[in-house]
């Protein structure tokens, strides 16, 4: 395939994307956050490679715009790496949600290609980010590229973007995913300060 075709053909495919997404699942998304910052609850944000990326660009505009207090224990590289090299990677999420005391007011947010999976020892930290949450009555919600993944499974609400082209999953997935996160904390429910841009005259 010569380098127009496939810039056109990703492009086609995120037009089919945009169509398909399930929009009742960002609506439901929209609707916990706005709950967890009505309670006084905490948002973290959590994701491996491309999501801690996310994470990171996510905790500034959940806090800046849509003011719910926001983490993203990615953003700590010496506690990151302090509990990789003494606990271990697969429980690096937990733990860390552990020190934080996380609890039924919060949220955990997934950015994720495959959801995390056990059984195929891929991504077993955010499966057990997602356990943990689940015990403290945490709600869970993601962004993911796979309906088979643990994250499609247990979240309270789960934006699975459709796969259209199984060789661009994941950088279609991992452009939505900030689609998705920017979509909801612009929206007139969740935005509570404006936007630098958007108020200039």
């Amino acid at each position: 395939m010569s380098e127009d075709n496939y810039i056109s053909a990703f492009l086609d495919d995120a037009v089919t994307i945009i169509r398909k997404i399930d929009q009742g699942q960002i609506k439901k998304m929209s609707e916990i956050l706005q709950d967890v910052r009505k309670n006084g609850g905490r948002l973290f944000i959590l994701g491996v490679g491309g999501g801690a990326g996310h994470a990171s660009h996510a905790v500034n505009d959940f806090r800046k715009i849509a003011g719910i207090e926001s983490y993203a224990p990615t953003d700590n590289v010496s506690e990151l790496t302090a509990r990789v090299n003494d606990d271990g990677w697969e429980t690096v999420f937990e733990s860390w949600l552990k020190g934080s005391r996380l609890n039924a007011m919060d949220c955990i947010f997934v950015f994720s290609v495959g959801g995390g999976n056990s059984e195929k020892n891929v991504s077993v930290n955010l499966v057990n980010a997602m356990k943990y949450a689940k015990k403290t009555g945490a709600k869970v919600i993601g962004v993911v590229g796979r309906d088979g993944g643990y994250t499609a499974k247990v979240a309270d609400a789960c934006v699975i973007i459709p796969t259209v082209n199984e060789k661009t999953v994941t950088p279609q997935t991992e452009a939505f995913q900030a689609v998705v996160w920017h979509l909801i904390v612009s929206s007139p429910a969740m935005q509570k300060f404006e936007m630098k841009w958007e108020s200039m005259k």
